[in-house]
């Protein structure tokens, strides 16, 4: 007896119409971030279209957002690799609503409104707080490090740059000083094209001016804020400009060190100690979660590896976004500091810091000087009770998952733009993506 299938008959053609909407099952994850964006302010977006003309006929701003958002949510960073689900993925298709813009139109929208997703992205925050998915009771503050769109290949270090300066500078004079050569000394030589030869190492040169020049800055105003001076013939000086004690620097001021490099791709990059060992061109990104739904309520990129002066302009960031603050934050020893800690008991006095003084299950010479260091003696203090002790175990299942799920989930590691503020509003955008993926479990569960 031969067995008897569903029928399937791939050459036959639908004879009505199909409704894009019965693609996908009831509570997608597309379904929701559609709803979600239907319900935001867009205006940012649209502005820059208004005076475009019939003729201009853009994509839809709403319908460009979300299927860029959809696509970060779902681990999708590349704009060809967008582009090209758009073909062949059923929720990128319901999206689109049968649009298909091509991956420059999605790299260039992307890189025109990094304002309006830095914008959206506190919309999504406001609106998980209506939800009750916010509540600013306790918040964790943490930072990971992400790849810059930058090749370590593709940089230089300080001394380097000073030997192919001079390297450099003679193979031009040589390409120089052949050109002006009579053609019979030239007639056994191999066929060369001088000018563009000229022009290539030129060129080269003028990069490595331009890094240089950036080290250099870089370095005087690291020395300034050590409190050296220009004139300071390399001897430690007070606030008063008089010598006092200590050994003298290595360098002049304003002299980095022979290892310092720079970048050409991503100049605003910093080599950064990764995980696991080794060092990459990277970004530190600042994450604050709250504890109710693990929502990222501010999201920031610094290009520093210290975690210590960030914990202010995250806190301020969170005030932004939520228009309140937190009752009590969380953070690990990277963020220990008594200038910061005095900072945050002006501006935010309603809020309780809890804040390691060293790395868990390390025993750590204990800070007297209360005169000196109140607030770091205050929070010694805090730590040797039960509850202080309580509270600070809360923070690593509040921070780092979501910091987990970015770099794991999404698969985001490293950021597709160059530059420190497009790498702002890109990383705002992937937790943007990553709040409205938790806000959708939220809700459906």
């Amino acid at each position: 007896m031969r067995a008897s299938y569903i029928p399937y008959h791939p050459e036959q053609q639908q004879l009505l119409p199909s409704a894009l909407q019965d693609w996908l099952p009831q509570g997608h994850l597309a379904y929701f971030i559609s709803d979600t964006i239907d319900n935001l302010s867009l205006n940012g977006f649209h502005s820059r279209y208004a005076e475009g003309g019939p003729r201009n006929q853009p994509f839809h701003p709403a319908m460009m957002v979300k299927v860029l958002v959809y696509a970060y949510a779902t681990g999708v960073f590349s704009s060809r690799k967008i582009a090209r689900k758009l073909h062949e993925d059923v929720a990128f298709r319901v999206l689109g609503a049968d649009n298909f813009p091509a991956h420059r139109t999605i790299r260039e929208f992307r890189a025109l409104h990094l304002s309006e997703f830095t914008e959206l992205f506190t919309q999504v925050v406001r609106l998980a707080r209506e939800m009750g998915l916010v509540k600013l009771g306790t918040i964790a503050v943490d930072g990971t490090k992400i790849k810059a769109n930058a090749s370590r290949h593709k940089a230089m270090s300080y001394a380097r740059m000073q030997t192919a300066e001079v390297e450099l500078k003679a193979q031009i004079s040589a390409l120089v000083q052949r050109a002006a050569n009579t053609d019979e000394a030239e007639k056994n030589e191999p066929d060369l094209d001088i000018p563009a030869e000229i022009e290539r190492r030129t060129a080269r040169l003028t990069a490595i001016a331009a890094a240089k020049a950036r080290l250099e800055e870089r370095q005087r105003q690291s020395d300034a804020a050590r409190g050296r001076s220009a004139d300071d013939a390399r001897k430690p000086k007070d606030k008063d400009g008089k010598p006092k004690g200590g050994k003298p620097y290595q360098r002049d001021f304003g002299v980095p060190a022979a290892k310092a490099q720079d970048s050409f791709t991503d100049p605003e990059a910093r080599i950064m100690k990764r995980a696991g060992g080794g060092f990459d061109y990277s970004y530190n990104a600042q994450t604050a979660v709250d504890e109710t739904a693990h929502i990222i309520v501010a999201a920031q990129v610094v290009n520093t590896s210290s975690d210590v002066q960030q914990l202010p302009m995250v806190l301020d960031a969170v005030k932004a976004h939520t228009g309140s603050c937190a009752a009590q934050v969380l953070a690990d020893a990277g963020y220990r500091s008594e200038a910061v800690m005095a900072e945050l008991a002006q501006t935010q006095p309603n809020t309780e810091l809890v804040i390691a003084l060293g790395r868990e299950g390390k025993v750590l010479a204990k800070p007297r000087d209360a005169k000196r260091y109140p607030h770091t003696v205050a929070m010694a203090a805090k730590f040797e009770t039960e509850q202080g002790k309580l509270d600070y175990r809360k923070r690593k299942w509040i921070a780092e998952p979501p910091n987990g799920w970015i770099k794991n989930v999404l698969g985001f590691r490293q950021f597709s733009m160059r530059g420190l503020e497009k790498a702002k509003a890109e990383f705002k955008l992937v937790c943007m993506a990553l709040n409205l993926r938790r806000m959708g479990a939220m809700q459906g569960s």
